[in-house]
């Protein structure tokens, strides 16, 4: 891994914590990449219902920003290492209570899904502001693009080695396996927070100011927007698109090799975002991940197929790195800039998830109201052209992006300016 991590990094130095929060983030992708997908597959096999998956990702996404604004109260009155402890220990309660519930998990679907968006909210809220501390500007690139590596690897094994000890064990013991599995993974990275350095933060949760400040600050209204635009694709293509596949092949291993494919060519690409997106190349990066994603989505409308499913995976395995790396990016050096974001990164952090997770709870009602009323069959393929579209018009709120009231012309992004002279750090 050493190697590894020069190869990307070059000369610049890393220190202990940094190296802590990316095995922690390693372990909470094998994980969540190991069984995520199959929770979904899991509720289908049993209830057979759109509205039940749905439904037990709203709740995710309802409880997710709740979950938000008390771990970012925490994270200011107590510890954010405590606040990512309770989110991998919520986290592994979840597949705790899957495993205890087994074949009845479709009755108890907003309760998982609930439990599961408590578990996302606490480590997410922590992670997020953890990054901020553990990274400066010459090597937060590096730590989302290594973080988005590490994720396509455990995607590429998780899904895929999943998918096979489900196909090879008799009904739902499969599912069992790996629901174990994901426990004990969960159960390490809560034993790796015990290792971090502990950060507390001084000041009050000013939630509400951040929310506000949008008026003031033209750049976070608009990453705010794109945010929201993020979610409304993500909320129904996070369990559709597994879905179909599932039904077009009726194989869990077929599900897993659709996410070998994705998370193979994701896993190329977000090597090559690291190294070569540059900060003058970070909205052009944006504009072609994010039409790429729109119109990789005709192609399984127009002809849905398991071949023309692998090639959607591979097509969206490249553009999400492409679009994914400068837009997370970009994101922290907007808050980076704005009013007291030493200060305030909690409330920033807070209030940003806040606005993806209307949009994915936006995106699933739609879906939810669109599907009672009609076939889900007939109105799925335009719930996926409409909806489908949130990363490519995020270019069109990201474009004017400016810092320090200045506006930064592609060339001119100051990547190298350090977080740590920001005006209230």
């Amino acid at each position: 891994m050493k190697k590894t991590l020069q190869l990307l990094l070059g000369d610049t130095d890393i220190d202990r914590d940094l190296k802590l929060l990316l095995t922690i983030g390693g372990l909470y992708a094998l994980s969540t990449f190991l069984s995520n997908t199959f929770v979904n597959i899991y509720l289908w096999k049993q209830s057979g219902e759109y509205i039940a998956i749905a439904l037990y990702n709203i709740s995710i996404y309802i409880m997710q920003p709740l979950t938000f604004i008390l771990a970012g109260r925490w994270a200011k009155k107590v510890d954010r290492v405590i606040v990512l402890r309770l989110g991998v220990t919520f986290l592994s309660l979840f597949y705790m209570t899957v495993l205890i519930v087994g074949e009845n998990a479709s009755t108890y679907n907003m309760l998982l899904g609930g439990l599961l968006g408590i578990g996302f909210g606490f480590y997410w809220l922590a992670f997020n502001v953890l990054t901020f501390e553990v990274t400066e500007p010459e090597t937060r690139d590096f730590f989302n693009g290594f973080l988005g590596l590490m994720q396509s690897f455990g995607g590429m094994i998780g899904p895929m080695l999943a998918g096979y000890i489900i196909s090879t064990m008799n009904n739902f013991q499969g599912y069992t396996f790996i629901f174990a599995i994901s426990f004990i993974l969960f159960a390490l990275a809560v034993v790796c927070t015990m290792f971090l350095k502990r950060r507390s933060a001084k000041g009050t949760f000013s939630f509400r100011r951040i929310l506000q400040e949008r008026k003031n600050n033209r750049d976070w209204k608009n990453i705010l927007h794109a945010h929201t635009l993020q979610g409304l694709r993500e909320g129904v293509f996070v369990f559709v698109i597994a879905v179909w596949v599932f039904i077009t092949t009726q194989s869990e291993f077929a599900l897993g090799t659709f996410n070998l494919v994705f998370f193979s060519f994701s896993l190329v690409f977000y090597f090559v975002a690291t190294r070569f997106i540059r900060p003058h190349m970070r909205k052009w990066a944006i504009f072609a991940g994010g039409i790429s994603l729109y119109l990789s989505v005709y192609l399984i409308i127009i002809h849905t197929s398991y071949t023309t499913l692998l090639i959607y995976g591979a097509i969206i395995g490249l553009s999400y790195p492409i679009f994914t790396v400068p837009y997370a990016s970009m994101t922290y050096d907007v808050i980076g800039n704005a009013w007291k974001a030493g200060e305030m990164r909690i409330e920033y952090i807070v209030v940003r998830e806040l606005y993806i997770n209307l949009g994915r709870v936006l995106s699933i009602a739609i879906f939810l109201v669109a599907v009672s009323m009609f076939q889900p069959e007939a109105i799925i393929p335009y719930l996926l052209m409409v909806l489908g579209a949130g990363h490519f018009i995020i270019y069109f709120f990201i474009k004017d992006i400016t810092l320090h009231g200045k506006k930064v012309r592609n060339e001119e992004v100051a990547v190298k300016k350090e977080f740590a002279n920001q005006e209230n750090r």
